[in-house]
Order: C-alpha cells, then structure tokens, then sequence
C-alpha cells in the first residue's frame, strides 16, 4: 500500500472514529446542559454595555428570591429587561427548528428535509408582509406570519390526503407546491409595498433577527413551542418505528396516519410560534440533527433531547456573535447560512451514510 493510500485509509478511520462517537443520551445531554449554562451566563455579560458575570448572577439571583442585593446604575434593565427576553427566546427558537428539523427527516426518512418542508417559512413569510402593509405593528404581524405559517401546511397537508399513492411523498410534493405559491404572494406583497419604509422592514424580516423580542413575546409563543416540543418528546421513540417504513410500523401495531399527523401538527406550531417573532432562520434545523447523530446515533429517544439542547446552544452563541462582531448588529439567518452551508457541504463532501 503506498504513502497515499496510507494516508487516505487514516482520515478515513479518524472520520468513521468521531462518527461513530455514540455518547449515552445522558453524557451527551449533561455535557450539552453544562455548556448551555455557561453560554447563558456569558451571553448577558456581552454587549455594548459590558456586564461583569459576577453582576449577572446577583442580577438573576436577587429578581428570582426578591433579595435586595446592590448593583451599578442600569444593570437590572439591560439584564432583565433587554437581554433576558433575547437569550430566553435565542434557545427556544433554536430548539425548536432542531426538534422540528430532526423529527421531519425521520418521518420523512429523508436527511434533507428541514422545518419549513411544508411551507412554513413561505407562509410566515406572506403573512408578515401582509401584516406590515396593513398595520406595521409587532403583534400584528406575529398574529398574522403564524396564521400564514399555519395555513401553508394546513393546506399541504389536505392537497397530500386526496394524492393517490404514497402519502408521505405526496405530503413533501404538496409542501413544495404550496411554498412556491405561497412565496410568491410574497412577492406580490413586496412589489406593492412602500419601497422607502415598508419594503427595507419586509426585507429585514426576511433575513431574521431576535431585536424585537420582548417579555411578552416569550409569554405567547413560548407556551405552544414548549408544548410541542413536550409532546414530541414524549412520542420519540415512535419515530425509530416510523422511520423503519410504513408498512413495519403497521405492521407493528403503529396507526400511521394519526402519528404523521400528530407530528405534522406539533412540528408546524413550534415552527410558526418560533418563526413569528425571530422572521426567518434557515439551516437550523437541517444542520443540527446531523450533527447530533454524529454525536448519539440515530435512535431519536436519544437523539431528539441532544438536538433540542444543540440547537439552543448553537442559536444563542450565534445570536451573541450578531450583537459583537460588528458595529451594527447583523441579521441571524445571515450567520446561520455562511457558519451552515459550508459545514453541510463537509458532510455531503464526506458522504454521510447510515443516518437513518
């Protein structure tokens, strides 16, 4: 065997080696939880006013025991009132496109697969510009980007019932469809729009960020994507029967149908709740859940918490680069595509097999 070949065969078994790693879902989650903690504490400490961590525990420890506890001048607003809201929505948004993302390619057993395979993020999209041509107010095009989210998949969903044939392809097909539709309604909406004010705020929501979030925002959308992610948590383990095909899981006893259903359902509503208050953020929830089969295999009882906590360690971190590393804060969905792209290309370039 030559020098080349040698070489060749070494990256070859170190690849396979870091593959492979197949942490218990504990160690991988204890690990994961640890980082998470820390990165929420260094997260309030950044910004262009600079907060020491030590300020930030007692900030957080004196509002959670009501102790009366000495701080600086405007450490209790920026903590509490500007940066709580953002970080607490940064982790539940990248959870959620994760979960969504993971439990998607296993029903679909497609690794391609992301969140808005159904239209989501075309129909959030037209209902956010829709809402800031009629109004430009927060609430209302939250309101209305989670009906068009939520009317996008719907649709899908009863285009796929009346499909002869494979139900699951036809959902997929149907979902394309109706995206394109729906994108361009989006379209339509930005031509019509106010080119000095309303098309930069159609387009800046379009490239997703997490500015606007406030208290309230959290307190209503973060109750269905909890919700959700519960549900599918607790339903896991029927994604590895689903993901072995439909007739195994029939033949398992498993009503396909109504399991499709439930995940259609629950994937939809924490991916609208997290895509009407942060606009759109791809590649979250198609690059994480490679990642965490890397780490845990493909066995979603495991798989699923390890990519809900990557994906909200992944999100914060790269929300926390978007508040620093320039002058003016740049969109999220820019960071998550130029750090996700070429890191999915890596995979595709090393020809990821056996997720499944």
């Amino acid at each position: 065997m030559n020098t080349s070949s040698e070489c060749t065969l070494k990256k070859e078994k170190r690849w396979n080696a870091f593959r492979t790693l197949n942490l218990s879902g504990v160690s991988a989650s204890l690990i994961l939880a640890t980082v998470l903690a820390v990165l929420f504490i260094f997260s309030f400490a950044i910004g262009r006013y600079p907060v020491s961590p030590v300020d930030v525990i007692k900030t957080l420890w004196s509002v959670i025991f009501s102790l009366d506890i000495t701080l600086p001048p405007n450490v209790e607003n920026v903590v509490i009132n500007l940066r709580f809201p953002r970080i607490i929505a940064a982790m539940l948004v990248g959870a959620s496109l994760s979960v969504a993302g993971t439990s998607f390619q296993g029903l679909f057993r497609n690794p391609l697969v992301s969140p808005d395979i159904l239209g989501v993020a075309s129909g959030a999209g037209f209902g956010a510009a829709l809402g800031i041509i009629i109004s430009g107010h927060g609430f209302i095009i939250q309101v209305l980007s989670f009906t068009g989210a939520m009317m996008a998949v719907a649709l899908s969903y009863f285009i796929s019932r009346v499909v002869k044939g494979n139900q699951t392809l036809g959902l997929i097909l149907a979902g394309i469809a109706i995206g394109s539709l729906f994108n361009a309604f989006l379209s339509l909406m930005k031509y019509a729009a106010d080119t000095t004010d309303q098309l930069p705020t159609i387009t800046y929501w379009l490239m997703g960020s997490l500015n606007a979030v406030d208290r309230q925002d959290i307190l209503v959308t973060g109750l269905p994507m909890l919700a959700g992610i519960t549900i599918l948590m607790l339903m896991r383990w029927r994604l590895n029967v689903l993901a072995m095909g439909e007739e195994e899981a029939m033949a398992l006893g498993i009503n396909t149908d109504l399991l499709r259903g439930v995940v259609v359902v629950c994937c939809t509503v924490i991916t609208a709740s997290a895509v009407c208050i942060s606009g759109i953020i791809g590649w979250v929830g198609l690059v994480i859940p490679h990642i965490g089969r890397m780490v845990v295999g493909p066995c979603h009882r495991k798989l699923l918490p390890v990519s809900a906590l990557l994906g909200a360690t992944f999100l914060l971190f790269i929300d926390d680069l978007c508040r620093v590393i320039a002058r003016v804060e740049i969109p999220i969905g820019i960071l998550t595509a130029i750090i996700g792209v070429p890191f999915f290309l890596y995979l595709l370039a090393k020809g990821r097999r056996g997720w499944a």
